[in-house]
């Protein structure tokens, strides 16, 4: 059995971890929302912590699919994780409908609040995020760096 350990506070990936707390308001777009506010701050690194709310209408792009699709009607948010980072944000959603069904994916741009939407983002000053092509599927692939490498 291998066992991986936490890193150490000089480790390449380790840094402190600020927070955030916003309330989007009715008919603001989820995905562009979080956009905006990479782009404000500037967040290099960055992580959705918790997020609670309610959508009209919904967006994502379902596993091994190319194209998005979008559901209309009203869904409490049940879960929203994900990385953000000016340098390519990778977000997935999981919303339930008034039967308790339960969609999930990558988020995309038309996700309309309905009620609200609670988040608390966190970002990480001494990292930097990055997204590279990996060759084993062809996508573009979460890199970490210190802020200090990313620099030089």
């Amino acid at each position: 059995m291998i066992i991986k350990t936490m890193p150490s506070p000089d480790s390449p990936t380790h840094s402190a971890l600020y927070t955030r707390t916003i309330r989007l308001l009715p008919g603001q777009d989820l995905r562009n929302e979080l956009d905006e506010l990479v782009r404000r701050q500037p967040i290099e690194a960055g992580l959705i912590l918790t997020c609670v709310g309610s959508l009209t209408d919904v967006s994502l792009r379902l596993a091994n699919q190319e194209q998005g699709t979008v559901w209309r009607g009203h869904f409490e948010i049940v879960s929203l994780v994900g990385t953000l980072s000016v340098n390519g944000s990778h977000l997935h959603l999981a919303v339930a409908d008034s039967t308790g069904r339960t969609l999930g994916g990558h988020l995309l741009e038309g996700s309309k609040i309905y009620t609200t939407a609670e988040l608390v983002i966190g970002w990480l000053p001494e990292l930097v995020y990055t997204r590279e092509t990996d060759p084993t599927f062809g996508y573009r692939e979460l890199v970490v760096r210190s802020r200090q490498d990313a620099d030089s």
